[in-house]
């Protein structure tokens, strides 16, 4: 023992403690269902917010330091690793796009919805996908994306503007149980683009809601299983889907989608809450094609912050 410092020597035989929590974070980032989902929801939360779980590698990285531990220096390595080996992917940048695509939620209380309709046009998407449209705010939308934009339909208060023409455009039946007649959060229409018909999904799932017994998923849930039984039984082969799905692609409970679409591999873009974002529940995933790339947008009169995604066929 050193008696300057007060501090232990190098060694191997102390750290212990460091270490257990280095590895008990390296398998939760490895294998985040261990984490139970039946105690105050806790594996949804797990989920979607388990990037920031690599926060804790430079933290316990000082202790074993302060520490002099060896043990828990090496152990450190463990989290590091799982960390890169899950997430390392999204920092990659993504190639040119066969289709670019913007997500936005943009709020019922947004009180420009004009200047929100330009903000999404300036990366020049080919498909706009909008939740949280008011009958209200409608016709300022309609007039802003008219011009550069003129095929759209709007069911319920989800949105869908485009560069190529649409047909079949319809309601997309996903409300769960216990809800009224009037909840109407997805559509879905075909887009004739050059690269042939695609069929796109813009949907608004529930939102998790906190109670006595941790998050209430059960609604986004159902919602979520609705819309994967819509995408399985879905005839054209190319899809995207659009939405706010008040889940990161972590989450568990988006399974039932994620089972026939898939999402970003490059970008955080953590587009939620947009005074200081910290997940993803905004997404643009897609079938026979590829999302190589995802960013945020600047900030808008809504609480989430939009995103542009480049997908490749």
């Amino acid at each position: 023992m050193s008696i300057r410092s007060g501090r232990p020597a190098w060694g191997w035989r102390h750290g212990r403690p460091t270490a257990v929590v280095a590895v008990l974070v390296a398998v939760v980032l490895t294998f985040p269902g261990v984490v139970p989902n039946v105690l105050l929801r806790l594996g949804s939360l797990t989920d979607t917010f388990l990037p920031w779980l690599g926060l804790l590698v430079p933290v316990l990285l000082g202790v074993a330091l302060w520490r002099r531990s060896l043990l828990a220096l090496v152990v450190v390595l463990l989290p590091a690793v799982a960390w890169v080996g899950a997430f390392g992917g999204l920092m990659r940048s993504g190639e040119r796009a066969d289709l670019v695509v913007v997500q936005h939620n943009v709020s019922d209380e947004n009180a420009d919805p004009a200047a929100t309709a330009r903000a999404l046009m300036r990366p020049g998407p080919d498909l706009i996908g909008v939740e949280e449209v008011t009958p209200e705010a409608l016709p300022a939308y309609e007039a802003a994306f008219a011009q550069r934009y003129p095929h759209h339909t709007v069911q319920g208060t989800v949105g869908l503007w485009s560069r190529h023409p649409l047909a079949e455009a319809r309601l997309l039946d996903i409300k769960p149980g216990g809800l009224d007649a009037d909840w109407r959060r997805g559509l879905r229409a075909l887009a004739r683009t050059p690269h042939g018909d695609v069929a796109v999904y813009v949907t608004h799932l529930p939102s998790l809601r906190p109670g006595p017994r941790g998050f209430d998923t059960r609604r986004r849930d159902d919602s979520a299983r609705k819309l994967g039984a819509a995408l399985a039984a879905e005839p054209v082969r190319r899809v995207v889907l659009i939405g706010d799905l008040n889940a990161t692609l972590d989450d568990r409970g988006l399974r039932p989608v994620g089972d026939h679409v898939t999402g970003a591999a490059t970008g955080f873009a953590f587009s939620w809450p947009a005074a200081a974002p910290v997940a993803r529940i905004d997404q643009v995933m897609v079938r026979r094609g590829n999302v190589t790339a995802v960013r945020t947008l600047p900030r808008t009169g809504s609480d989430h912050l939009p995103i542009a995604a480049r997908v490749r066929w």
